[in-house]
């Protein structure tokens, strides 16, 4: 199993359209992460949000990034959460410190 721990800062004031685009979730996102079996929780706290992720491989996960739906929605997310000079999201991925039962490698 391929787990991920990333971490985002929204723009400020946009945490209500990320939470409602997140509770309408696109149906091309979400046949395109069934179909790669993809399981995913972000909690929010203050201006930043905690994503953490598994797949059954890396390959899997970053699958399924590589069609034009996921092309979109990063399109749209852009507006709402921090961008480099770029314009390209900001996801700073975080360190496991610990890990147990079917998190442990």
């Amino acid at each position: 199993m391929y787990s991920i721990g990333l971490t985002f800062k929204l723009r400020p004031g946009c945490y209500p359209e990320y939470k409602k685009a997140h509770d309408e979730l696109w149906p091309e996102i979400q046949e395109t992460m069934s179909a790669n079996e993809i399981n995913m929780v972000i909690y929010y706290y203050k201006d930043r949000l905690f994503l953490h992720a598994t797949a059954p491989t890396r390959e899997s996960y970053e699958r399924n990034y590589d069609n034009e739906a996921a092309e979109r929605w990063v399109e749209y997310m852009s507006n709402l959460i921090e961008t480099d000079d770029q314009g390209e999201l900001i996801f700073e991925e975080i360190e496991e410190a610990f890990s147990f039962g079917a998190f442990k490698n």
